[in-house]
């Protein structure tokens, strides 16, 4: 899946909220129905089993409740996508990434093999071989598909995410290479899968901003750290082992003096373990300057021909430090950037258009849900959710500790209908994008309106969550995300009318008899 990711720390954020954002993409031609629901802790499994992969996971049996964004229609298996846990714990899964052939040789991805008993080799057009086999069928590893479902439930701690996330890996293997995020309200962690079995996880600073698209993004490692004290890293317990073995380490890293990094191994996993085709430099890395190009406080170093980053480099810094903080507006900003401000916007309209579309996006047309989990010092965490495409989409936040979601964002179906927040933004984005120049204002106020109201409904409930009894918080949480959906619906009603009314205006059979 093509997906980008955004990781801020504690201290980076406007109110000292951890933030883990992202968005869940579909391939190429297609477009996957979500929806936003809880998962009880009485109907998650107790043997799982990937529809992809056919492994079968024993699960434990303490499962804690926990918000997901699962498929709506059956047939593809979950896909949870993104959550927070009963005990605060956010994850997000995951960010589609890749390795080298030099890795992947090592370490081969475990992939599913079906069971067959003759396969058709062809050679040239007319010439055909008959093939016997005998292979049993074996199950993969785990993939997108499972990890919320098999990790969420069961953790405490971000860094515990991280743990148990890794000895799945060790244990089933993986049949895709991964990026996935956890938070709680002190941590953020960045887990990278490398191979087919092993990986690597850092914490991202207090103070720190990470960006990621599609690509394997850890800059600097401290093995040493990793194997030891792992006070911001984490990774397989053979991870040195397997990179000497196999001669991966293709950096002059190592210093051995007192100063700098202390003599320990650093790494660049980028070059150890990453990629750096051509298809990155145009589907991948640029999303990452993108988006620091927005966040640096010095947005020079990102533009004109003297830039120190430009958009296809291989070293733009995986995690920055901003003197501004970061805000939900922000997120939803780069979230749902297509290259505005500069040349490479597929919708500019004045000036040299032949750069215009010469880089993927980040708000598409198969963006599927944006989900972006704030877990706050003081306040309930709160969970923002926007569905599809999120260039003419906006986001709502909506309160984690409950056991039922809004129906306006729980009840999608395969039918196209306007009772529901999904089919209601990939409307409104195919009628936004069809009528672009018109509807630019439309959907600007549209998002305004969304995030101002959305900000004083959280004002007024977390007041009166907080001067509530335990046992009341639930039911107080709940009526505030019922509240928070009514005027979602009301908001994305009111920009779906006026999208409406300038795309048939833009009619190809407009007549009118002032027009002979």
């Amino acid at each position: 899946m093509s997906c980008t990711t955004l990781l801020v720390g504690k201290n980076a954020s406007w109110n000292g909220s951890t933030m883990i954002a992202r968005n869940d993409d579909s391939g190429s031609g297609k477009f996957t129905a979500k929806k936003f629901t809880v998962v009880e802790p009485e109907d998650q499994p107790k043997v799982y089993e990937s529809t992809i992969s056919h492994v079968k996971i024993d699960l434990p049996d303490n499962p804690q409740r926990y918000t997901a964004m699962p498929n709506a229609l059956k047939g593809e298996g979950i896909w949870a996508a993104c959550g927070i846990n009963a005990s605060g714990v956010a994850m997000t899964a995951t960010e589609t990434i890749t390795s080298n052939p030099r890795v992947l040789g090592a370490d081969p991805l475990v992939e599913y093999q079906k069971k067959w008993e003759s396969e058709n080799l062809y050679f040239g057009t007319d010439s055909v071989i008959e093939e016997e086999g005998t292979e049993e069928e074996k199950a993969g590893g785990i993939g997108e598909e499972d990890l919320v479902v098999i990790t969420l439930p069961y953790i405490k701690s971000a860094r515990e995410g991280v743990k148990r996330l890794g000895k799945l890996h060790e244990m089933y293997g993986t049949y895709e290479e991964n990026g996935i995020g956890f938070s709680d309200k002190d941590e953020v962690w960045w887990f990278e899968s490398v191979g087919g079995h092993h990986w690597i996880a850092r914490k991202v600073d207090d103070d720190g901003v990470v960006v990621m698209p599609n690509q394997l993004g850890i800059d600097s490692f401290d093995v040493d750290d990793a194997l030891g004290d792992q006070e911001a890293n984490m990774c397989s317990p053979d991870l040195r082992d397997f990179i000497e073995k196999n001669h991966l380490d293709v950096d002059e890293h190592f210093d051995d003096d007192d100063e700098g990094d202390g003599g320990h191994y650093i790494i660049n996993p980028r070059l150890v373990f990453g990629s750096h085709d051509d298809a990155d430099h145009v589907y991948n890395t640029p999303r990452a300057w993108y988006m620091l190009r927005y966040l640096d406080d010095d947005r020079s170093e990102y533009d004109g021909d003297d830039a120190v980053y430009k958009p296809e480099d291989d070293d733009l810094p995986w995690q920055i430090f901003t003197d501004r903080k970061v805000t939900p507006e922000d997120v939803k900003y780069l979230l749902s950037s297509h290259y505005q401000g500069t040349k490479y916007d597929p919708y500019l309209t004045y000036g040299d258009r032949s750069y215009a579309g010469a880089y993927r996006s980040i708000g598409i047309n198969r963006n599927d849900v944006l989900g972006f989990m704030e877990v706050r010092p003081d306040d309930q965490p709160v969970e923002w959710v926007a569905f599809g495409s999120n260039a003419f989409n906006t986001m709502a936040p909506f309160y984690t500790n409950v056991s039922r979601t809004p129906e306006y964002l729980s009840n999608t179906t395969g039918r196209v209908s306007t009772d529901n927040f999904y089919w209601s933004s990939r409307l409104l984005a195919a009628l936004s994008d069809a009528t672009y120049g018109k509807c630019l204002n439309v959907i600007e106020q549209y998002t305004d309106a969304v995030l101002s109201k959305s900000h004083a409904l959280l004002n007024h409930w977390d007041a009166e969550i907080k001067n509530a009894k335990p046992d009341d918080i639930e039911g107080l949480c709940e009526e505030a995300n019922d509240e928070i959906a009514d005027m979602l619906k009301k908001e994305t009603d009111k920009a779906l009318s006026k999208a409406l009314f300038f795309r048939s205006n833009d009619m190809i059979n407009q007549y009118a008899r002032s027009d002979h």
